[in-house]
């Protein structure tokens, strides 16, 4: 049970690292995906480098939960999904941003599945 737990605790990393990947190969279509348009000179290279590095990274933290037996990763990524979704609803909130429900619901979604991943796997490592 417990190798099962842990691949699905691996599932919302791979989406994120499916995400990273796509901003390397097809970032047009990448962040059209996730609501931007691409950007262009420094711009380009803050959007590709921080975003991509964001995708990547919370794939790695959640890989890497998924791997050891402790599962402190989990949290890691379970954490920065967390932030992204509170800093979304506060560009909605102060600056008049389109709310992003659905992105807002798969990150909390996530969260709360990497979470009870990593409960679980302390419980039975």
């Amino acid at each position: 049970m417990t190798t099962f737990v842990k691949i699905l605790a691996a599932l919302p990393g791979a989406m994120m690292l499916m995400n990273g990947i796509m901003l390397v190969v097809q970032p047009g279509q990448a962040v059209e995906s996730l609501g931007m348009t691409l950007q262009e000179g420094m711009g380009l290279s803050s959007q590709l480098g921080d975003t991509t590095a964001f995708f990547v990274g919370t794939a790695l933290f959640i890989f890497h939960g998924a791997w050891k037996p402790e599962g402190n990763g989990l949290l890691a990524g379970a954490l920065l999904l967390v932030l992204v979704a509170v800093f979304r609803v506060l560009a909605t909130v102060l600056h008049g941003a389109t709310f992003a429900g659905l992105f807002v619901g798969v990150e909390l979604v996530s969260a709360a599945w990497l979470i009870g991943a990593w409960f679980y796997l302390r419980k039975n490592a």
